[in-house]
């Protein structure tokens, strides 16, 4: 929407007012200017064998075409304790979907679609919950109260989550500080989202009632890489109790950021911690791009109270219109209105984002509230073909203004207009409220209105459930190490970064270090082994069977009573990953392993130097590495190759 001539003018123009630059160039003090400040919420999926209110099967996953049976229903908000609607679930009202789930008998029942009142909670997950809470050093709740939290996207059939609150307060340390938590909550999955086209969402629901946990860090983490520094704590120390799902889709994690001057934005279903740093550092500079805006605004609209746009409705038979999709506006029978936005001249190609101006605010809303599909708007800051001219004619613009074409359905229309109309009086105040949705490249889309308070009320099918003492001592007693301690001691191995990151990422360390006690293996040799070696050969080949970490410690047990050199393992690996099952002696007879006492080999270096000096011409030719790479194939496994180097260099 933002690349030609007059809008990449202004675009980069805008861009410089604001500041911008990327991420891998601004240095830390540029997040105290700004004022930046995030908190995050961590979701994180349970491994229990059944849902969290009902005893469906939990972890059977269906393909979008799977199912057996769908249900239509359309959502409507209902008034809080306080005689309030949520304005999340006005909005979502006002989008009119038709939402569908595909139901498949095998993973859902009557629960899911809402015709069965909750079963008692899953103690399994209530006890692994505490558990996390605990390590969290939070304070475990006497009594458990399940409340009701309003969804109307329809990821819920029931219109609203039920959620309770495991632990509150809680600490977690970061390699410079420490960060406090708010709560630990306990909660079911939503669906998954199949398609959300114009008016149709559909769902399945598969994933529907999981047991899932909510960590929520209090808004302490004041750049980006803190962010991401503490979510990867968070996911690893879950992780650390064996007793949560991994794989795409089991953790996803809510971002909340603000800026001075600002207000709390939620990028919403981060499908990757490493995607942190970009989205928050990006999402920093939009409202400061916004706020640029409202300052502008304010200065030429001193009473926005009286702001107000006009429209009308267009036809172009005899004017330019190559910007416009004509053919499917026709076809569709779509209505074309021009809208006269009073004062923003110069604006709607405002830097917002990378590659994303402020007309990107509008066109995001219009798909999402008033369900017109992408491309939705043109913009007259964007010196296209069209006859603008004729526009402003027809609006009776004044040169301050700008203008805008949007199409779509006669219905959808007046909500069109309804949104801009609300967008664009929002950007007086500076950043609104919003849930927004994260895109691989750092940049966001519009998703709905921040939810408040008021969609949260209590559940009154579930009465509440005392946490008795002795089962929270038990629990306690039964804590994994916590993970402060694998880090420090992964740091006392000197173990790579990234290593230390690919073991924490797989709960990999009591399976490291019961290798190298047990073993009496080198720590950094067994790091990297998992963290480089096996890392690799997990990227390009796929086993015949499915492959436990535990198979290595047995290797590096097999070594050991052979009384081979652990170098061999490298070689040895690749087949031990692609045929798990294959006995060890099998192996080292595929990798045509021949057994031979160091004397033998040692033996063997005169002759090698001997022949290296009758058949070397080339003067920069290196003695010890040729015979090196002679011999290395008759030692690997047989002999420690750096005494081996010592020997050939002549030492002894």
């Amino acid at each position: 929407m933002c690349g030609k001539t007059n809008v990449q003018d202004i675009y980069e123009k805008s861009k410089k007012q604001v500041g911008y630059i990327p991420k891998n160039k601004a240095p830390r003090e540029i997040y105290t200017e700004l004022g930046f400040k995030c908190g995050l919420e961590i979701h994180q999926q349970l491994k229990t064998s059944k849902k969290l209110f009902c005893r469906c099967p939990a972890g059977i996953y269906q393909k979008p075409d799977d199912y057996q049976a769908d249900v239509i229903r359309h959502m409507r908000p209902t008034l809080s304790e306080l005689g309030e609607y949520d304005g999340t679930a006005l909005m979502e009202f006002k989008t009119r979907k038709n939402i569908t789930y595909r139901i498949k008998n095998e993973n859902a029942c009557t629960y899911e679609i809402d015709d069965t009142p909750p079963f008692p909670i899953n103690k399994n997950a209530l006890e692994i919950a505490i558990e996390i809470a605990l390590l969290l050093k939070s304070s475990i709740v006497g009594e458990l109260h399940i409340t009701r939290k309003q969804y109307l996207d329809g990821s819920i059939p029931t219109g609203f989550q039920r959620t309770a609150i495991v632990g509150i307060e809680g600490q977690i340390p970061l390699t410079k500080k420490k960060v406090n938590l708010i709560q630990l909550s306990l909660e079911e999955d939503s669906c998954r989202e199949v398609s959300d086209i114009g008016h149709e969402r559909v769902y399945r629901t598969d994933r529907l009632g999981m047991p899932l946990i909510e960590m929520v860090t209090y808004p302490e983490l004041l750049t980006p890489d803190e962010a991401a520094e503490a979510g990867h704590y968070l996911r690893f120390l879950a992780r650390s109790t064996d007793k949560v799902r991994t794989g795409i889709g089991a953790a996803r994690q809510d971002v909340n950021v603000s800026i001075a001057g600002g207000t709390r934005v939620e990028i919403k279903g981060v499908a990757h911690i490493r995607w942190i740093p970009q989205l928050t550092h990006i999402e920093a500079f939009r409202q400061k791009a916004l706020l640029e805006i409202a300052t502008t605004l304010n200065e030429r609209v001193p009473q926005p109270a009286g702001w107000k746009i006009h429209s009308t409705p267009l036809s172009f038979r005899n004017h330019s219109v190559a910007e416009l999709p004509l053919k499917m506006i026709k076809k569709k029978k779509f209505d074309v209105h021009a809208v006269n936005l009073p004062a923003f001249k110069g604006l709607l190609a405002f830097f917002t984002q990378p590659g994303k101006c402020f007309a990107n605010e509008i066109s995001d809303r219009l798909k999402v509230i008033a369900c017109l599909e992408k491309p939705n708007v043109l913009h007259s800051d964007n010196g296209t073909a069209l006859d603008w001219d004729y526009v402003k004619e027809k609006l009776g613009s004044r040169e301050n203004d700008a203008q805008l074409l949007i199409w779509g359905p006669p219905d959808d229309i007046p909500m069109a207009l309804e949104t801009i109309d609300e967008r664009c009086r929002l950007a007086f105040a500076g950043v609104p409220n919003e849930t927004r949705k994260a895109l691989k490249d750092g940049t966001t889309l519009f998703e709905r209105v921040l939810p408040g308070p008021d969609r949260m009320y209590p559940d009154t099918d579930s009465p509440p459930l005392p946490v008795a003492e002795a089962t929270i001592e038990r629990i306690r007693k039964q804590l994994p190490v916590d993970i402060s301690f694998y880090v420090q001691k992964m740091h006392e191995w000197n173990l790579p970064p990234d290593v230390s990151h690919h073991i924490l990422r797989y709960n990999l360390f009591p399976l490291v270090k019961k290798i190298i006690e047990e073993c009496e293996q080198s720590p950094v040799f067994v790091g990297t082994l998992f963290g480089h070696t096996l890392k690799n050969i997990a990227g390009r080949i796929t086993p015949a069977a499915q492959f436990k970490f535990d198979r290595i410690h047995q290797l590096f047990a097999f070594i050991k009573k052979r009384r081979l050199q652990p170098e061999v393992i490298k070689k040895m690996l690749p087949v031990v990953y692609q045929y798990p099952n294959m006995d060890f002696d099998s192996v080292l007879t595929t990798i045509h392993f021949i057994g031979r006492p160091e004397a033998e080999i040692i033996a063997m270096i005169p002759d090698l130097q001997a022949k290296f000096k009758r058949i070397c011409r080339n003067k920069n030719a290196n003695e010890s590495e040729w015979v090196m790479g002679k011999l290395r194939p008759y030692a690997l496994g047989n002999m420690n190759l750096k005494r081996l180097r010592i020997l050939v260099d002549g030492g002894k």
